[in-house]
């Protein structure tokens, strides 16, 4: 397997790639990138988490002219998440070319940034076929200058009614531009549009391990980022584990995470790309005999490591690609037994693990973290045990000399004596856990804008769907002013046939749920109720006016029963 140093890339991208602790590409960024770099047109089929965002962003930023003026890349995206992932995929790769400009352009938000930032000068355009046609009909966009496109998951583009846009944006840029196309799937929609566009393009499939064993039981938990190692500390302390491999992103990381769980008093160790293979070989002897118990590992260090003793793979930073999170999770379960994965999962990459879940079509079930009560009962159990052990081992009498030496002259009950050792055997680090401070919830009133009091969210089920005509706007307005739940905390929109999936805050309150059953929405009661495992697709809300939203049937249009089959699969796909 090549490493990104032998891909010609642009020095300084090799160089960011290194301190992120990118060390071997993945199978899509291993063909697609060298085919991009020589100027071919691409068509890659490809599913979400392969890791294909990097594999058109770097050989771009290979070779952009960071003297031009006027963007010289754009990616199409068909989501407004995606295009602010895709933007900031850019941005960190781009990290050591001076005065490298991204831009990200979507709807349902104000155009004046986006219009400061064009006239400012992006190299790279990232954003929704709507709102780009919005600036280019506005004058506010010139794609003359443009030398690179990337139509990102074109399938899904084609799902949610937006190829006239794409196909309109890929007439107007210039005759010379270099095309990459990437798509989990090849319909025949898309493939005209590679067919049209598209000059000469090599095709690229990539077939991913995307199963895991059934005997893994998989859990995420939901924290930020600050508080991870607060939760890793919490899960450490009471999961029972015979040994634990924890996934970090970079090289560096490896080695400050290690020395902060063996100053908390963990046996841990890092391994990484940059240790030498006699001291790789020498700390995984450790963990096979039990000298150590956790390993802190990158994805390449870990790479054919088989350890029966790993019962745990704790995904401390969660992967990109899907392959990755199989490959991580394949260290445990070995031999038949039984293995667990625990995945740490921040509110903005909840995106990431919905694509493993697709991926792997498998839940991961949420994760409580242990409380600091449970941490506590552990510790006092442990400490307790200890005593039991050393009393078992004897020897004591020097000791018990000494103890009753002290109480004797310094008149000091020896229960005193014995706490005053155990404090120093405890060192400066606490034995207990403080608790966490309790707030008293408040009640929910009528007319009030309800605040949740967690950032985890929930998926809510409600009674209207796509058959009831429902739209977006209408729920969001009926959330917000019925309901009093601030538009900023409604998430994802997923509107079905019969009924719409939301993600709205985990703590709704009981009173403000019963007022929401009732809340009329297309002349039906919305009936709200929490999902119970449904899974939302990554649809996003467009609660303004926006060019990026399927447009819904209108009057005075032909009737669906006078339209040719090709017409009606067109409006199929409009309001998918």
């Amino acid at each position: 397997m090549p490493t990104f140093d032998e891909l010609e890339l642009d020095p300084r991208v090799r160089e960011t790639l290194s301190e992120i602790g990118y060390e071997t590409p993945s199978p899509i960024q291993e063909k697609t990138i060298p085919l991009l770099l020589e100027g071919r047109d691409v068509l890659g089929l490809a599913q979400t988490g392969t890791g294909k965002t990097a594999a058109f962003a770097l050989p771009i930023l290979s070779r952009l002219e960071l003297n031009a003026t006027g963007p010289q890349a754009l990616v199409l995206a068909p989501t407004r998440e995606l295009a602010i992932q895709v933007s900031e995929a850019f941005q960190r790769y781009a990290a050591h070319l001076p005065g490298f400009h991204v831009l990200p352009i979507y709807g349902g938000t104000s155009y004046g940034p986006q219009l400061a930032g064009l006239r400012r000068g992006a190299h790279v355009v990232v954003g929704t076929p709507g709102r780009l046609i919005d600036h280019l009909e506005k004058g506010s966009l010139d794609l003359t200058g443009l030398k690179h496109v990337v139509l990102d998951e074109a399938d899904e583009m084609l799902r949610m009614g937006f190829i006239e846009d794409v196909e309109k944006i890929l007439q107007t840029v210039p005759t010379s531009r270099q095309v990459a196309l990437f798509s989990a799937t090849m319909p025949t929609a898309i493939r005209k549009i590679s067919q049209s566009y598209l000059n000469e393009p090599v095709e690229i499939s990539v077939k991913t391990k995307t199963s895991t064993a059934t005997n893994i039981n998989q859990r995420h938990v939901p924290v930020r980022g600050a508080n991870k190692l607060d939760a890793l500390t919490r899960i450490l302390e009471v999961e029972p584990f015979d040994s634990m491999i924890v996934f970090v992103r970079t090289k560096q990381l490896t080695e400050e995470l290690a020395e902060k769980l063996q100053a908390r008093g963990f046996s841990a160790a890092a391994i990484n790309g940059d240790i030498a293979q006699a001291q790789r070989e020498r700390t995984i002897g450790h963990l096979r005999d039990g000298r150590i118990d956790i390993l802190v590992a990158t994805d390449v260090a870990a790479r054919g490591l088989d350890v029966e003793r790993i019962s745990h793979v704790l995904n401390y930073d969660i992967p990109h690609d899907t392959e990755s999170y199989v490959h991580r999770v394949g260290r445990t379960g070995r031999a038949g037994r039984s293995g667990e994965a625990i995945l740490f999962v921040s509110p903005r990459e909840r995106h990431l693990l919905r694509a493993i879940e697709k991926a792997t079509r498998q839940q991961i079930t949420q994760m409580e973290l242990p409380s600091i009560e449970a941490v506590n009962d552990r510790r006092l159990a442990k400490f307790a045990q200890s005593i039991t052990d050393t009393l078992a081992k004897g020897g004591l009498e020097v000791f018990q000399d000494l103890v009753a030496e002290y109480e004797r002259t310094h008149d000091v009950p020896a229960v005193e004596i014995a706490a005053a050792l155990a404090s120093m055997a405890q060192g400066d680090r606490p034995l207990l856990l403080d608790p966490e401070p309790v707030e008293a919830p408040v009640p929910h009133r009528a007319g009030q804008s309800f605040e949740p009091g967690t950032s985890e969210t929930e998926t809510y089920r409600v009674e209207v769907g796509r058959r009831n005509r429902v739209t977006p706007r209408a729920l969001v307005g009926a959330l917000a002013n019925e309901g009093g739940v601030p538009s900023k905390y409604i998430g994802h929109i997923d509107i079905r046939n019969e009924h719409t999936l939301i993600e709205l805050p985990a703590d709704l309150p009981d009173e403000l749920l019963s007022k929401l059953r009732t809340t009329q929405v297309a002349g039906r009661g919305l009936r709200i109720s929490r999902a119970d495992g449904e899974f939302i697709s990554r649809r996003p809300r467009r609660p303004g006016r926006d060019r990026d939203k399927p447009r819904p049937y209108r009057k005075g249009q032909h009737s669906p029963q006078h339209r040719s089959a090709a017409g009606k699969r067109r409006e199929d796909f409009s309001r998918s």
